[in-house]
C-alpha cells in the first residue's frame, strides 16, 4: 500500500509540477504586463472571487464530501449502475445550483465588488481615487465569473477519476488555465486599452478548456452520464449533509484571503498585488507537495474507514504528515531566506521593479511563517473528512477565522499589508494545531517515538541548510545589478546547494528512503 501511495503521490506531484511551473510563468507574464499598480490590483481582485467560490462549490468542500460517499458506492457496485446514477443526480443537482450562482454573480458583480472591495466602493460613492478600480473590477467579474461554472464540473470529474485511481488527468488539468492566461497576456491584452480585460478573458477560456479536457476519460471509463435533478436522492442527501459544514471548514484560508483583500482595498495602491505575489509563491510548495499528498491520501483514508481498519488509517495519516514535514520544512525556510532573490528572478522585469520586489518580499516573509501549518492542514483535515466528520473542522475553522480577524485588526495599523499576511499565517497555525489536537484526542492519529525522532532529524537538516543559505546569499543590491541570466544561475546554485546539504545531513542523521514507507505499510 505504501508503494502505491508513494507512486500516486509522485505522479500527482509531477503533474502538479508542470502546472505550477506554468503558473509561475503566467505570474511572470502578468507581473511584466501589469506590475503591482491599479490594473494588477483590479485583476487579482476579480480573479480571487470566483476562485474563492471554486473552493466552496468545487475542489474543496465538494471533494471532501463527495469522495468518501463515492468510495462507498464504488465498493458496493461492481457494474457501476449505482455509481452512474449517483453521478447523474450529483451533476444535475450541483449543476443547477452552480448555474444559478454563476448567473447571479455576473448580474450582481457590482454588489460583490462593493462587498469585498469596500474601500473602492466608498471612493466610488465620493468620486475618489478608487472609483476607477470599483468600476473596472465590476466589469472584470462579469468576465471571470463563468470560470466558476466550468471548474465546478471539472472538479467533479476529477474527483471521480481520483476515486478510481486516475490521478494524473486531474492533476494535469490546471495546465490549460495557465496556457490560456499566458496566451491571453501575449495576444489579447496588448491589443486592448485595458490589458487586464484580456487576462480576464484568459481566465474564461482557461475554465472552458479544463471543462472539456477530462470528459473523454470519463467516457472511456463508462462514467459519462446525463445530469438530472435529484435533491432527495440518498447519495445527494449524504453529500450535501457532509458538504454544508465543509463549505466553511475547508475554505477558511480563502475566507481569510478575502478579508485581507477587503481590508487591503483601504490601503495604498499595490497592497493587493503584493499580497497576491507572495501568496502565489506559497501556492507552489502547497500545490506541489501538500495538495498532491492530500489528493492521494483522501481516497486511501476513505477506504480504510469503509474497511474499518483504524490501524492502517493511522499509518496512512502518519505517512502523509511525514511527507509534508520532509518537504515543507526546507521549503518554508528556503523561501524565507531566498525571498528577495526569488522575487527578483521571477518578477523583476517590465512594470515590476526593485521597489516592488522589496514590498512583495516583506509580505512574503510574513506569509511564509505559516507555510508549514497550511501544508499540514491539507493532510490533517482529510483525517476528519474520510471519517465523514465535517463538523469538527468547521468548529476549528470558525475559531481560526475569528483569530484571523482579531490579528488583522491588531497588525494592520502598525504593519499595513504585511500585517494582513502575518495574520493569515497566525490563523493557519492555529488551525493546524487544533486539527492535530482533535485527531490526537479522538485517538485517530497519535504519532509515535519514531515520528518524533524523524522530525528532529528534519529540524537538524533544515538548520544546516538555512545556515548555508544565509551565509552564501548576497544582498538584494547585488542581485539587482546582476543580469537576469546571472541572477537565475546564482539562485539555482543556491537552491541546489541547499537541497544537497539538506539531503546529506538527513543521510548522516540516519534517515533512509525506507523510512518514508514504513509509516504507510499495512
Amino acid at each position: 500500500m505504501s508503494k502505491k501511495l508513494l507512486k500516486s503521490g509522485m505522479l500527482v506531484s509531477g503533474m502538479t509540477l508542470a502546472s505550477r511551473v506554468l503558473g509561475l510563468v503566467r505570474d511572470v507574464v502578468i507581473a511584466h504586463l501589469l506590475g503591482a499598480g491599479l490594473a494588477a490590483d483590479v485583476f487579482f481582485f476579480a480573479n480571487r472571487i470566483p476562485n474563492f467560490l471554486r473552493r466552496l462549490f468545487a475542489e474543496g468542500a465538494f471533494n471532501q464530501a463527495f469522495i468518501p460517499v463515492m468510495t462507498e458506492y464504488k465498493k458496493a457496485d461492481e457494474d457501476k449502475t449505482a455509481v452512474r446514477e449517483l453521478l447523474a443526480v450529483v451533476a444535475g443537482t450541483l449543476g443547477g445550483i452552480i448555474t444559478l450562482v454563476t448567473l447571479l454573480g455576473m448580474l450582481g458583480s457590482a454588489v460583490i465588488t462593493a462587498l469585498f472591495g469596500w474601500g473602492w466602493f466608498m471612493d466610488w460613492l465620493q468620486d475618489g481615487p478608487g472609483a476607477a478600480k470599483f468600476e473596472m473590477a465590476s466589469l472584470l467579474l462579469k468576465i471571470t465569473f463563468p470560470y466558476l461554472w466550468f471548474i465546478t464540473f471539472t472538479a467533479m470529474s476529477g474527483a471521480v477519476l481520483n476515486t478510481y485511481g486516475r490521478f494524473g488527468v486531474s492533476s494535469f488539468t490546471p495546465v490549460f488555465l495557465n496556457v490560456a492566461m499566458i496566451g491571453a497576456a501575449w495576444w489579447i491584452s496588448p491589443k486592448l486599452v485595458h490589458p487586464e480585460i484580456g487576462l480576464a478573458i484568459g481566465v474564461f477560456l482557461g475554465g472552458l478548456l479544463q471543462f472539456v479536457f477530462q470528459y473523454p476519460f470519463l467516457k472511456r471509463m463508462g462514467l459519462l452520464v446525463w445530469p438530472r435533478w435529484g435533491w432527495h436522492h440518498p447519495g445527494v442527501v449524504k453529500i450535501r449533509t457532509l458538504m454544508l459544514p465543509a463549505l466553511f471548514g475547508v475554505s477558511v484560508s480563502q475566507i481569510n484571503l478575502l478579508l485581507n483583500t477587503m481590508l487591503a482595498s483601504f490601503l495604498a495602491t499595490g497592497a493587493i498585488s503584493y499580497l497576491y505575489y507572495s501568496d502565489r509563491l506559497l501556492e507552489f510548495p502547497l500545490g506541489l507537495f501538500a495538495v498532491a499528498i492530500s489528493t492521494v491520501i483522501l481516497p486511501a483514508l476513505s477506504r480504510r474507514h469503509v474497511d474499518a481498519d483504524p490501524k492502517l488509517f493511522a499509518q496512512t495519516m502518519d505517512w502523509g504528515v511525514r511527507m509534508v514535514m520532509l518537504l515543507g520544512l526546507p521549503a518554508m525556510f528556503g523561501i524565507m531566506l531566498l525571498r528577495e532573490p526569488i522575487l527578483r528572478v521571477l518578477f523583476m522585469r517590465g512594470e515590476f521593479g526593485p521597489h516592488e520586489v522589496q514590498m512583495a518580499a516583506a509580505s512574503l516573509l510574513a506569509s511564509t511563517t505559516g507555510l508549514l501549518s497550511l501544508m499540514l492542514i491539507k493532510v490533517l483535515a482529510p483525517g476528519f473528512y474520510a471519517r465523514q466528520d465535517t463538523r469538527t473542522p468547521v468548529r476549528i475553522g470558525i475559531l481560526a477565522m475569528v483569530a484571523n480577524m482579531v490579528c488583522n485588526l491588531i497588525f494592520i495599523y502598525p504593519l499595513g499589508y504585511v500585517g494582513l499576511a502575518l495574520a493569515t499565517a497566525c490563523s493557519g497555525t492555529l488551525n493546524a494545531v487544533l486539527l492535530f489536537s482533535g485527531l490526537y484526542r479522538a485517538g485517530v492519529y497519535r504519532p509515535g517515538r519514531e515520528t518524533s525522532r524523524f522530525v528532529l532529524q528534519l529540524l537538524l537538516a533544515t538548520a544546516a541548510m538555512g545556515a548555508l543559505l544565509w551565509r552564501l546569499s548576497p544582498a538584494l543590491e547585488v542581485w539587482s545589478h546582476w543580469s537576469m541570466a546571472r541572477a537565475s544561475l546564482e539562485l539555482i546554485k543556491l537552491i541546489l546547494l541547499g537541497g544537497g546539504v539538506y539531503g546529506l545531513v538527513l543521510l548522516v542523521a540516519g534517515v533512509r528512503p525506507r523510512h518514508l514507507k514504513t509509516a504507510a505499510e499495512g
